[in-house]
């Protein structure tokens, strides 16, 4: 699944470290969700969606 949480998080400026303390997760979560090696579970995809005021649709990908 592709996603664009790189490309939110370097928009406002913030490093994986800060998205990842502001989520509550782990800096290597974010890394992975990123690099596309991890796909997030629902709830914390809405949590990214949310932290950035998009829909989880807007963010997340399925490649056909």
């Amino acid at each position: 699944m592709r996603n664009s949480v790189r490309e939110l998080r370097t928009s406002t400026g913030m490093s994986q470290a800060e998205l990842a303390a502001a989520l509550g997760v782990s800096r290597q979560t974010i890394n992975s969700i990123e690099t596309g090696r991890y796909d997030p579970s629902l709830p914390l995809a809405i949590t990214i969606a949310r932290h950035f005021h998009h829909r989880v649709e807007e963010i997340f990908h399925v490649d056909d």
